[in-house]
């Protein structure tokens, strides 16, 4: 599914349905029309994702009117009949459905009931050993969000993973630490595990994108790293595929107005499309390398260069000097190349002006 040369895009709708399978049904629709590979939803179970009087993020507050997360999360919460109806959906137009799943109970319906063959692991979950430990044992093929992570928080993340994926069972304390390098060496999560770079505020003002930790992940994690864009514009995903990023996810909302958390920092149906437009063509601008030139340079070099003419009449047996040879368009005799070489050489015949030089190099 990653392993081709097309980028992967993921339209992240995250809880912009605002809880409703209608809303829903719609995003799946617009992530679809905008040619996105995927559409992604969040999966939870409230009262075992927070605490009933956890406090709001600024960007929350400043979009909801609610008293915590706790309120803004159950008014979100879509049912887990709602989302067999939203993978069919997904499915029946021929997209892929995702889900990122904050419990347990969520992660294990996804896998075992949904059949998800991609599980997405949003950043704040990298430090949740438990969740971690079941999606590593169940899943074959994992995204793992980097958003507030140091480089020793992904490092345990991914210990956690790699132990759950080749031990099939839980931790004794602190036993999967090392893990993740110990199995590595080799590649062996090459195709199993992909990083996401994110930064966690919405939106991402560009200057905090830090796009070349891409590359920093990349070196020292040597496995697959995406690009999870949170800012306003598409430029910073784009700029991300020209370096050779091939997976990119965004937000999508249907309306930016709307009331929810997200909204106002994700794109548009049309921003999205614009955006996925753009990378397809840089795609098409980076996939090959050619060293030899097209048919039009070829054409236009005929043009554009010049020869070596006569500058004025030249009588056979005359010396060519920088009085009487210069060069001219179009590129059909000489090269301007081997003046010197020519220069000082008598010439074998007549010349007009403007006529090209032909003698021997």
């Amino acid at each position: 599914m990653f392993e081709n040369k097309k980028t992967f895009v993921i339209a992240e709708s995250g809880i912009n349905h605002n809880g409703s399978e209608k809303i829903a049904k719609k995003l799946i629709e617009s992530a679809f029309e905008t040619g996105a590979n995927a559409v992604k939803f969040q999966t939870y179970i409230t009262k075992n994702l927070v605490t009933k009087n956890a406090e709001l993020a600024f960007y929350q507050r400043k979009n909801l009117n609610l008293n915590n997360q706790f309120q803004m999360l159950k008014k979100f919460e879509l049912s887990k009949e709602i989302f067999k109806r939203l993978k069919k959906y997904a499915d029946k137009l021929g997209i892929i459905f995702l889900s990122s799943p904050f419990d347990l109970e969520s992660a294990e319906f996804l896998i075992k009931n949904l059949k998800l063959k991609i599980i997405k692991i949003p950043s704040g979950e990298i430090t949740n050993a438990p969740l971690l430990n079941f999606i590593g044992k169940n899943s074959k093929k994992i995204i793992l969000s980097t958003g507030m992570s140091n480089f020793k928080e992904i490092y345990q993340g991914l210990d956690i993973l790699a132990f759950s994926m080749i031990r099939k069972q839980n931790p004794n304390k602190l036993n999967f630490l090392g893990y993740f390098k110990k199995f590595n060496k080799n590649y062996f999560f090459k195709n199993k595990i992909i990083l996401m770079h994110c930064i966690s505020e919405y939106p991402t003002d560009l200057n905090n994108i830090n796009l070349l930790r891409i590359n920093k992940l990349k070196k020292i994690f040597k496995l697959e790293t995406g690009y999870s864009d949170h800012s306003k514009t598409f430029l910073s995903a784009v700029v991300a595929v020209s370096r050779g990023t091939r997976i990119i996810e965004k937000h999508l909302t249907l309306d930016k107005k709307l009331l929810g958390p997200d909204h106002s920092s994700s794109s548009t149906q049309a921003e999205f499309k614009k955006m996925v437009q753009s990378i397809r063509l840089v795609e098409k601008i980076t996939e090959k390398y050619n060293k030899n030139l097209s048919d039009d340079e070829i054409s236009n070099s005929i043009v554009s260069r010049k020869s070596l003419v006569a500058t004025k009449k030249i009588k056979k047996g005359e010396k060519l000097s920088i009085y009487n040879m210069g060069s001219k368009r179009p590129n059909l005799g000489i090269s301007p190349i081997f003046f010197w070489k020519i220069l000082g050489k008598r010439v074998t015949k007549n010349y007009l002006e403007d006529e090209f030089i032909n003698e021997k190099i």
